[in-house]
């Protein structure tokens, strides 16, 4: 299993809100909080893993703050549509890539909420100051 989050580097110009912030969160424990926790429960084996790393799965991740729905949101990737092209995918089935994929996307719910929990954490005036009411009255 991976060790380190490695982040792809994407930006979205003025709707690139907060992504040096949430990377912060992500490289301070939040990725590795939610990665151990979504490992404990996963359904993928040690040669599904072994796949979604060698493809750059896990680094291709996206993290950001949805300014339209003022919202953490994420992007989870998913097996390349050529994957029975593919050496490293020869071993997978059409359930298996569905199976994994799904299994992405869970481990994206599960860092964003981890992601949550730092940033209310952090709720307080600091670095990550998200702007008055970003978390505040959210009523969750």
């Amino acid at each position: 299993m991976p060790r380190e989050f490695e982040w792809q580097e994407e930006t979205l110009g003025s709707e690139d809100f907060y992504r040096e912030d949430i990377e912060d969160l992500l490289e301070e424990g939040a990725w590795k909080e939610g990665f151990n926790e979504w490992a404990e429960y996963t359904n993928l084996d040690e040669e599904q893993v072994r796949i979604v790393s060698d493809l750059g799965l896990f680094q291709a991740f996206d993290f950001y703050w949805d300014p339209t729905e003022d919202r953490l949101r994420f992007d989870a990737p998913t097996i390349p549509d050529d994957w029975r092209e593919r050496d490293s995918t020869e071993s997978l089935d059409s359930s298996t890539v569905s199976m994994i994929d799904g299994s992405l996307d869970d481990l994206g719910r599960t860092v964003q909420e981890v992601l949550e929990d730092y940033l209310e954490r952090n709720d307080e005036p600091s670095e990550y100051d998200w702007g008055e009411g970003t978390y505040g009255d959210r009523g969750e």
